[in-house]
């Protein structure tokens, strides 16, 4: 399952979401999105977790929890939309 992390303070790094989200189960990628130009994190990032039980379990839990001084939201990520 691909988890959508938002309103991230900006210095959370890939490794900081892998350690948190790790307590719940495996932990296949983690990625923050960061700006092209300004390489200044945009505050949110995606976590893959195989197992859907422990993803929705770190959702439901991780859901508006503090993280580095910040509340984040945790949700399943939607899929892509295809444009044409």
């Amino acid at each position: 399952m691909t988890i959508f992390v938002t309103k991230l303070n900006k210095q959370v790094n890939a490794f900081q979401l892998i350690k948190v989200f790790s307590k719940f189960g495996q932990v296949e990628d983690a990625k923050i999105i960061y700006d092209k130009f300004s390489r200044e994190s945009k505050g949110f990032g995606f976590v893959e977790m195989p197992d859907d039980e422990a993803a929705k379990k770190a959702i439901e839990t991780l859901n508006e929890t503090e993280l580095e001084g910040n509340i984040i939201i945790v949700k399943e990520a939607e899929p892509p939309k295809r444009f044409g």
